[in-house]
């Protein structure tokens, strides 16, 4: 379901009501008979996030942002089970629809954005609105875990690697501290988000970064944690997926995200191209312009054709290609 829309001809902003009643906060830039982006922000992130990649594409492309549930202006329901990926799935289906009616798009995760995209790729019935998918520093949980599995058959996950990957996500042990969390966002991290920002990242954040609503963000944002990170890891549901191209993209300086956790991504996707950056967790907000090179360069491959086009792939993307057939 989606609301009357109002705003300039640069950018038009709408609700979008999903599957459960959770309303979405959505804007969209550019021409919308042009190809769609997708951008889909991350944890504790609000759709400000893309201000930068936004501004990079929105002359060329149809770009669409949106407030994921319980984050900037969208709804934030207060049952942690109304955060299951599921039904961020639905959101992300609903918010399609209302802009790219019948249509594929381009999508476009960044960290929890990114992560809870993953489930959207792995449906069918959201993945066949998919022309391609760019993950940033945003593994999927699933293949994540299926991949650990199969290093430790062959013995190659050495104890130091779990070690490290731990150590990078202390923070993921705290979010399901009864408490806790809430209070450090509360009375700590809201306040002083900068000052965390430029330990993890090396600088102090631009202008415009956090949005003011940083501190409810970062405390509603904590039920993505507690309904989906344990299950997920303990039992994956997935072991491939079906979208004709996904773009992994590594931050090699990330201070949550240790690289080889996409290893054994290669044959659990028709085509996957891992691009690189020495870059920390927050390239959107840090490196715009990287981040919306990556997403030109999946779109005009894909929009010409894919692998049987005109469009070559960059010089730069390590690719790798999986028989149809293939289940890891």
């Amino acid at each position: 379901m989606v609301s009357a829309s109002e705003g300039s001809a640069s950018a038009v902003t709408r609700r979008v009501t999903s599957t459960d009643g959770v309303g979405l906060a959505v804007t969209e830039h550019g021409d919308p008979s042009a190809p769609t982006v997708v951008l889909v922000h991350g944890y504790p992130d609000s759709s400000e996030l893309w201000g930068g990649v936004v501004e990079r594409l929105r002359d060329d492309f149809h770009v669409v942002t949106y407030d994921v549930r319980g984050a900037g202006r969208s709804d934030r329901p207060k049952r942690v089970r109304d955060y299951a990926m599921r039904q961020l799935s639905d959101d992300l289906l609903a918010v399609i629809d209302a802009v790219a009616p019948g249509k594929q798009v381009h999508l476009v995760g960044h960290d929890w954005g990114g992560i809870q995209s993953w489930e959207s790729v792995a449906r069918p019935e959201t993945a066949a609105r998919l022309s391609s998918y760019t993950a940033i520093a945003g593994p999927s949980l699933d293949l994540a875990a299926v991949g650990a599995s199969a290093k430790r058959k062959r013995g190659e996950l050495a104890p130091r690697d779990t070690l490290k990957q731990l150590i990078k996500s202390w923070y993921i042990l705290s979010f399901h501290l009864p408490f806790a969390a809430p209070l450090l966002w509360r009375y700590y991290l809201g306040r002083n988000w900068a000052q965390a920002f430029q330990r993890t990242e090396g600088v102090r954040p631009p202008a415009g970064h956090p949005a003011a609503t940083i501190t409810e963000d970062g405390i509603d944002g904590i039920k993505l944690y507690r309904r989906n990170m344990l299950p997920r890891l303990l039992r994956p549901r997935y072991r491939r997926v079906d979208v004709p191209l996904v773009q992994v993209c590594i931050t090699l300086r990330d201070a949550f995200i240790a690289p080889d956790i996409y290893d054994e991504l290669p044959g659990r996707m028709p085509e996957l191209w891992f691009r690189r950056a020495d870059a920390p967790h927050w390239i959107p907000v840090l490196d715009p312009g990287t981040v919306a090179g990556w997403i030109r360069d999946a779109v005009a491959y894909r929009e010409a054709g894919g692998a049987d086009g005109t469009a070559p792939a960059p010089a730069d993307a390590e690719r790798h290609h999986a028989d149809a057939a293939y289940v890891g």
